[in-house]
């Protein structure tokens, strides 16, 4: 009999055991997904202060998809950057047709690039054209150079802006099997993290070179090459 009860005083308490690591297993879980929550309410919130200050790319790409804001983007990719460094200047200088378009750290750590290589527009050149691919190329202060993104032809880098020292963010869009749709790139180049956002509805009907051209009024892009 005191076998027994011993036996069944150890399987209560082995109950009661799993009983609270299930709780504390739940309850762990919980905040996790809180914290995630609250992630992606701080990311999305950086989402609409981009929005707000670039509303030429806002109000171009509304024209054609409606009102959007930050809670209209999903976040799709979340991953490292592997940041391709390397030795090279910044050959952008000031006279350059390119050289207004580039993007000056908030305190003068370099500038981001995102046209170079996008954008012919050398003088041998009769008329400036857009190349098929396109990068963000972030020229350090420090005369490294480091690549943060590249896409090919399937989508296109529009623009981007400093949200602070650390983070910067590239406007754009991807072409899919259901059209043209806007996408939001959130780089941190202080720990090389990148995360992707795709807004949630999208248009069969865009041209391509539509906001560049808009954009890059001081370089001609409207007759061809394109």
């Amino acid at each position: 009999m005191k076998g027994s009860f011993k036996y069944f005083g150890a399987l209560l308490i082995g109950i009661f055991s799993m009983a609270c690591e299930r709780g504390e297993t739940t309850a762990e879980g919980s905040v996790v997904g809180e914290n995630r929550e609250e992630d992606l309410s701080s990311l999305l919130d950086k989402i609409d202060t981009v929005l707000m200050a670039k509303t030429a790319w806002t109000s171009h790409w509304a024209g054609i998809l409606g009102q959007m804001s930050g809670e209209d983007f999903d976040l799709i990719l979340s991953d490292s950057i592997d940041p391709m460094e390397m030795p090279e200047a910044n050959p952008i200088k000031q006279g350059d047709p390119l050289f207004p378009y580039q993007f000056i750290h908030p305190d003068g750590k370099g500038t981001i690039d995102i046209y170079q290589y996008k954008v012919e527009a050398q003088e041998i050149l009769d008329q400036p054209f857009l190349n098929p691919d396109s990068e963000v190329i972030w020229y350090r202060a420090d005369g490294m150079k480091e690549r943060l993104l590249f896409m090919g032809p399937s989508g296109m880098f529009e623009d981007g802006y400093w949200l602070n020292d650390d983070e910067f963010v590239v406007l754009g869009y991807f072409e899919e099997e259901q059209g043209f749709r806007p996408m939001v790139w959130l780089l941190d180049v202080k720990d090389h993290r990148l995360r992707q956002f795709r807004l949630n509805k999208g248009t069969a009907d865009y041209l391509p070179e539509s906001y560049l051209d808009q954009k890059l009024k001081a370089v001609d892009l409207t007759s061809n090459g394109i």
